[in-house]
């Protein structure tokens, strides 16, 4: 695993990680949650291989966050519970701007009754802001966001979700 810290955000620092050309974490902040710092090697300015698609991620999330970029293209991988994967496979297709519920998510996948389930599974989700989970929200409220409700309200605004 090779990983990047990317420390000019208007949300903090990021930290990026990849694993056989794919992005598998974001991460709040300048180190990997979940993660043992003796399964990655620690890389700045990333060079070649995993690397390359370290730098796409960079690209993009800088672009996004310049107001640039609305979908990301960067390959991800995302491993877990199939559930899991399933809700977060579902947040990517929410469109930059655009919130949907916890519930309104557990019923579409034919989980009705499920927002914990699924406020669980967007918890958990390793690769954050590429993989939205900010645009999932409490049917009375913002709910929960693993970066704090201020990082979690940013990404809103920043989308125009959220006035």
């Amino acid at each position: 695993m090779k990983q990047a810290v990317l420390r000019d955000t208007p949300i903090g620092p990021l930290t990026i990680a990849a694993h056989s050309g794919k992005i598998c974490a974001v991460s709040f902040g300048d180190r990997l949650s979940n993660v043992s710092i003796d399964e990655t090697q620690q890389v700045e300015e990333p060079a070649l291989g995993s690397e390359s698609v370290l730098r796409q991620a960079i690209r993009e999330l800088e672009a996004y966050f310049r107001g640039a970029l609305r979908d990301f293209t960067v390959p991800v991988s995302l491993e877990g519970p199939p559930f899991y994967v399933r809700v977060w496979e579902h947040l990517r297709r929410i469109p930059f701007g655009q919130v949907e519920t916890y519930g309104q998510i557990a019923t579409s996948l034919h989980r009705p009754g499920g927002a914990r389930a699924v406020g669980n599974a967007c918890g958990a989700n390793p690769v954050a802001v590429i993989v939205p989970c900010h645009r999932v929200v409490a049917s009375g409220g913002l709910g929960g966001y693993g970066g704090g409700l201020d990082v979690k309200t940013w990404l809103l605004r920043h989308e125009g979700s959220l006035r």
